[in-house]
């Protein structure tokens, strides 16, 4: 999705501001002309770049600085105060530098610094001199940062990425929420356009099935025969949408959502639909449930659980949420399974009929692990990785929602769900497979939209001991905490988004340091 553009606020750069506006203060948003500009102070240093997250335009001025980096309070992108570099997705474009002068006890934003203008410090990792071939198969988020990366890194080899979707990839959280409410238009779904692939010489093979991964060969084999030979490779074929064994369940308005096709779908159906049935309440069910009712549906939403979310958010807050949607006009039917469904209408366990014009089902995904199974890749929940996301076949990696990883914090076995972890490992995917042994250390993050309220998750809690609130959930301004044997594992903030960045910094420090 595009950045969006927000009105420059704060002090004009250009007349300078007193050094003294910095006490107390880290940074400092302000503009230059109407271009919006970030003051940061790195120790005895300011340095300047540009004010807006470019993955969606939030201010940075609301985040933290962390070293000589600044993290975003909305998505938790990184980026390099020195460089600019987007160092962290879910950002990919760099931030614009700027020249800064400091006359007697003001200071000054002079001017944009070029691109080639290279700081001392800058970090070198240049690999332009590499060659071989790499092959990525999966178009999501994973293979998609995989590639970007690559190609950052100067890699001079050839890139093939093989994706069965239709489409290139795509801003996948945006299918479940303003995509899908029509709040936002289908220009902002592509992470990148079809000339981003042609300038960077990746050759992105869309609506090609992978058959098998000849490992001895060193070769991917598609359905329709084509042979992509690999030097290295990264497995990301991601997750798929679970599907019910009932009756009915491949009905023509029954949909799951997983692609961009597929939200096109629904957005299709919900068009000429009075109500809609949304099996699951989980992250996605409970988006789809809120941007259906945005576009005017009466919604019902259907689950075994007691709370929506409870056994990833805790009671507490799955109370509040249900109370969030039902404000809104959703209808829950907590404990309950779906039986059967027909042409217009739903059958719960407990007999209650419900009219469905559109039903859309929300209830997990499974790992796509088997094609690395049946090339003899070691496999458990997923695809067993080491920290540097290599696989047990040398040569073959793996990241994303198919990656699973031991965790030397917690001792445990961790497979994650989540986009911006998914993009994160491509990453380092990427940088591994070009030689760098960079080990993957991101603490787990992801964020979730429900109306006007967003919630922002940091960490890894699959069980808790207890939980410890800090602020009020109902006045929407809480951090609320999950301890698990003494220690904080994971955080869900709401208002609280500069606190939710200092957790993820702190959880960052002790995996680096083994605390």
């Amino acid at each position: 999705m595009a950045a969006q553009k927000n009105p420059v606020t704060g002090p004009d750069f250009e007349v300078g501001v007193p050094m003294a506006t910095f006490d107390g203060k880290g940074l400092l948003q302000g503009h230059v002309g109407d271009e919006a500009v970030l003051l940061a102070r790195v120790g005895d240093e300011v340095l300047a770049v540009g004010g807006l997250c470019t993955h969606y335009g939030a201010e940075l001025a609301h985040g933290i600085v962390v070293g000589d980096t600044v993290r975003c309070p909305w998505h938790h992108a990184c980026f390099s105060l020195r460089t600019g570099e987007a160092l962290g997705a879910p950002a990919f474009d760099s931030l614009q530098r700027w020249r800064v002068e400091r006359r007697g006890d003001r200071m000054f934003v002079t001017g944009k610094m070029a691109a080639d203008e290279q700081p001392a410090t800058a970090p070198q990792h240049d690999a332009s001199g590499q060659q071989g071939r790499i092959v990525i198969v999966g178009g999501g988020a994973a293979g998609f940062a995989a590639a970007e990366m690559l190609r950052r890194r100067q890699f001079a080899g050839e890139i093939t990425m093989v994706s069965a979707d239709q489409d290139g990839p795509c801003d996948r959280p945006n299918l479940s929420k303003d995509y899908l409410a029509g709040n936002a238009p289908e220009a902002w779904i592509p992470l990148r356009g079809p000339k981003f692939y042609a300038r960077n010489k990746i050759d992105l093979q869309l609506r090609t099935t992978v058959e098998r991964i000849d490992v001895d060969g060193r070769a991917v084999i598609a359905a329709d025969g084509r042979v992509f030979p690999f030097d290295r490779l990264l497995v990301a074929t991601g997750a798929e949408p679970v599907r019910l064994p009932i009756a009915g369940a491949d009905g023509e308005h029954v949909f799951t959502l997983r692609s961009l096709a597929d939200s096109r779908a629904i957005i299709e159906r919900a068009r000429n639909s009075q109500t809609a049935v949304v099996l699951g309440a989980g992250f996605i069910g409970l988006e789809v449930a809120a941007a259906l009712r945005s576009r005017g549906l009466a919604v019902h939403v259907v689950a075994p659980e007691a709370y929506p979310l409870g056994a990833v958010l805790g009671s507490e807050l799955g109370a509040f949420i249900r109370s969030l949607h039902e404000q809104h006009g959703v209808v829950f039917h907590m404990g309950a399974t779906v039986v059967g469904i027909a042409a217009q209408t739903v059958t719960l366990n407990n007999g209650q009929v419900l009219d469905a014009d559109l039903v859309v089902v929300g209830v997990g995904v499974k790992p796509r692990i088997s094609l690395a199974a049946d090339a003899g890749i070691a496999v458990d929940r997923g695809v067993l990785v080491n920290e540097f996301l290599e696989s047990s076949v040398a040569g073959i990696f793996a990241a994303g929602d198919i990656a699973q990883w031991h965790d030397l914090d917690t001792a445990e076995a961790r497979r994650v769900e989540h986009w911006v972890v998914a993009q994160r490992q491509g990453q380092i995917a990427a940088e591994n497979m070009l030689g760098r042994r960079q080990p993957f250390l991101s603490v787990p993050f992801f964020w979730s939209e429900h109306y006007d309220v967003s919630i922002r998750y940091v960490g890894y809690a699959r069980t808790w001991d207890a939980i410890e609130i800090d602020g009020s959930i109902a006045d929407r301004d809480c951090l609320v905490g999950y301890r698990k044997d003494g220690k904080i594992v994971a955080v869900a903030a709401i208002g609280r988004d500069a606190q939710a960045l200092d957790c993820e910094a702190s959880m960052a420090t002790h995996s680096r340091h083994g605390v």
